[in-house]
């Protein structure tokens, strides 16, 4: 049943999308009101995925360890961004507020870090261009989300570095299937704010235009209110303990955090896409940091935007072969006017830095039907890429201006900055084997060919099989290996003060410096997994995926013996830089559930959860000792269920247990093992009233942390900031949805 946009809110829907797509015209959009109701489970367990083999298949057929979250369950259990949804999904550590420049920091089934998870949108890169760092927080809005796959495991044989603690795919509706528009407000506790909206136009039956997009924004808590012994206030010392500003005039705790995203796509027919992804977030430096180790201030702040324009044309050149080419570029810039002021700037306020990373690729891949049984995925590509990464800087970077022409001198100094530049390719080719030798059984035999231009030729392979034992059971096994290349923060990231001092012979002394290194070799993952899929009935399933990992050329921060000399005219003292040593290992289990029941002629809902259990090991040199994992708990306890009363009302009750939890700091009392963060128990609540406004809006209230809970998440990355970082008490937001 279709019906006329109300005219009121369709003006609203405008106003949000000249707002957040500058130069956008207001849509007059006639759509169809969806019914946002589960997919039965039937239905979610043969949704297609792409992510595994980059071809739409039922999920019993590919040999992956695969979770698929619907547009339904992504709505009711309040995934508003991708942030909320990693922190449910089994076998993750979701820390937030701990990085600077990333903000939240999680490791997946024991594989650490943003740059280590490959974020795709449709298939397409939306992470950071040159395999760094991206900050996953609010910046990643669902709200163009049809469904989520989260792939777990090595996946370079199909997409290359970064795919190796998984792949992340966000889907989004076919032209097609765009049957509704939609915007929402809302505003909650610590100022915050939320904004977006989604439509959807098409002119006959050919061109079909689709745009969408969020702004946020939250003051988040005062923490030094909620834990006054962490956040009192102190003296700022710079190295060596000359006093900078005493306690009493100490400025008060911020937080703030702000992010934007615009997503746009236009659609001929089923054969060609053009679309352009835009995401934008903003939080203060001292993210994490202890009070006299950095100054609190608002203009200290970290600002990322990366975007990232692509066109696929999809062809037929033969029935039985279906071939696409994707052309992308992406870029990433950290503002000039992004700067820190804590002690590794002396606490001046001359801590400016900036980044900026391309990527333009190419890639020709072909799906080739042999067979009724037998498919070949194949293809190639080349990718260029482009990075600059400046030191802390004494004003913000000159973009009219190249990287030797700046004219900066390190503060307190006479000394030059050098600041470092990258320019490399990579091409690659793939092809990949999936035989459905009969109703039981799927073999996958893939491999990868890379040919690097700064680190050489990497051959990754892929292996799987799957057994359908019956309806009930299906057996599934993966071997799989994936390479790392370095990252641009990683080869030439640099960081340090001077205070003017000089030595016997005039040189400048360096301190708290972090050196480049251009002689970095890639991280190499191999892991193993088997995963079984019992369907112990049609409302109930259970997953079991054991797992096990090992990395050999660890990327970690050395301390060095004899500093490296790469500033002419100074000294430095104790230095780090990156380096490649040693090994990790890491081994789990993660079982998951998920029931469907009934509760009467006017009730229904679901019941989901997993139980996850990591262990294993890292040496962070060769030959030296063997050292717990890094941001993991040896156990998590993930719950939820969503009740139902007809399609009025729904009530989505989350719970999470997580184990005490190893930090990134070394316990000084006992080899081998990390400082530990307290684990805790935190719950969330999420509420929704629907058919309201003639059936069309729906109002939601979110509350986090429901019992108010004072706990930490695992930190300690460095000797300056929190060990445990605390997390925010009770937050609570409205929503007002509306859709056309």
């Amino acid at each position: 049943m279709s019906s006329r946009p109300n005219p009121a809110f369709a003006r609203l829907a405008a106003a949000l999308a000249c707002a957040l797509v500058p130069g956008a015209s207001a849509l007059a959009v006639e759509a169809a009101v969806v019914r946002l109701l589960p997919l039965s489970l039937e239905e979610l367990i043969n949704t297609p995925v792409v992510t595994a083999s980059r071809r739409s298949e039922a999920r019993d057929h590919t040999p992956a360890h695969i979770m698929v979250i619907t547009r339904a369950q992504i709505r009711e259990r309040r995934y508003r961004n991708l942030a909320d949804l990693l922190e449910d999904l089994p076998g993750v550590d979701f820390m937030r507020g701990t990085k600077s420049s990333t903000f939240n920091n999680f490791s997946v089934q024991g594989y650490n870090s943003n740059n280590k998870l490959l974020i795709m949108l449709d298939g397409v890169r939306i992470d950071h261009p040159a395999g760094g760092k991206i900050p996953v927080a609010e910046n990643f809005a669902l709200y163009q989300a049809r469904q989520v796959e989260v792939l777990y495991g090595p996946a370079a044989a199909l997409y290359g570095a970064d795919a190796v603690a998984g792949v992340i795919n966000i889907i989004t509706d076919r032209p097609a299937d765009a049957s509704a528009s939609w915007v929402s407000v809302g505003a909650g506790r610590f100022d915050s704010k939320e904004a977006s909206f989604l439509a959807s136009a098409r002119a006959g039956d050919q061109l079909a235009l689709t745009v969408g997009g969020h702004r946020q924004s939250s003051d988040r808590a005062p923490l030094d209110k909620y834990y006054p012994a962490e956040f009192a206030r102190k003296d700022a010392r710079a190295f060596g303990g000359a006093l900078v500003t005493p306690a009493a005039e100490r400025e008060g705790y911020a937080g703030d955090i702000s992010s934007h995203s615009v997503f746009a796509r236009v659609d001929v027919g089923d054969t060609l896409s053009v679309g352009h992804y835009r995401n934008f977030f903003r939080q203060l430096t001292s993210t994490g940091d202890r009070p006299d180790t950095a100054l609190f201030l608002r203009d200290a702040r970290w600002d990322t935007l990366s975007e990232t324009t692509h066109a696929r044309l999809r062809f037929q050149p033969a029935t039985d072969i279906r071939a696409e080419m994707l052309i992308d570029h992406s870029e990433q810039e950290i503002a000039p006017r992004s700067k820190y002021v804590n002690i590794y700037t002396g606490f001046m306020d001359k801590g400016y830095v900036y980044a900026r990373s391309r990527r333009t690729g190419i890639e020709q891949t072909i799906d080739w039907q042999v067979s009724e049984r037998h498919g070949v995925q194949a293809g190639v590509g080349y990718n260029d890429y482009r990075a600059l990464l400046t030191p802390d800087l004494p004003r913000p970077y000159d973009r009219g201006r190249g990287a030797g022409e700046q004219g900066l001198v390190y503060p307190n100094t006479d000394l030059r900055i050098r600041i470092g530049e990258a320019r490399y390719h990579n091409a690659h080719g793939y092809a990949q084997i999936q035989s459905d030798w009969n109703d039981a059984w799927t073999t996958m035999v893939g491999v990868r060919y890379d040919d690097h231009s700064a680190y050489g030729s990497s051959v990754n392979p892929r292996l799987g099989a799957v057994w359908r034992a019956n309806e009930h059971h299906i057996f599934k096994a993966l071997a799989g290996e994936a390479f790392r290349a370095p990252s641009p923060e990683e080869s030439l990231g640099t960081f340090g003060s001077f205070t003017g001092a000089r030595d016997a012979e005039g040189r400048y002394i360096g301190v708290g410096f972090r050196v480049p290194n251009d002689s970095i070799e890639p991280e190499v993952a191999r892991t193993y997994s088997l995963t079984w899929d019992w369907r112990v009935r049609p409302d109930l399933n259970l997953v079991t995926n054991v797992y096990h990992s090992r990395i050999r050329n660890l990327v970690v921060t050395q301390r060095q013996a004899v500093p490296t000399q790469f500033i002419d005219g100074a000294v430095l003292s104790d230095t780090t830089v990156k380096g490649n040593a040693g090994e990790e290992v890491h081994h789990g289990i993660d079982w998951i559930a998920h029931w469907r029941f009934g509760l009467g002629a006017d009730w229904d809902g679901e019941l989901w959860g997993s139980f996850s259990w990591v262990d294993g090991h890292i040496r962070e040199t060769d030959g030296g000792p063997r050292r717990e994992l890094s941001y993991v708990a040896p156990r998590k306890v993930k719950l939820g269920a969503t009740f139902r009363h007809r399609d009025r009302l729904t009530i989505t009750p989350r719970l999470r247990w997580v184990d005490d939890t190893s930090t990134g700091r070394n316990n000084p009392l006992r080899e081998g093992d990390r400082i530990r963060t307290d684990g805790y128990v935190v719950a969330s609540l999420h509420v929704g009233w629907h058919q309201l406004l003639d059936g069309r809006a729906s109002l939601w209230l979110d509350v986090d942390n429901v019992f108010d809970r004072r706990y930490g998440a695992a930190h300690g990355s460095a000797s300056t900031t929190f060990v445990s970082m605390p997390q925010p008490p009770r937050s609570w937001m409205a929503t007002l949805e509306y859709r056309f």
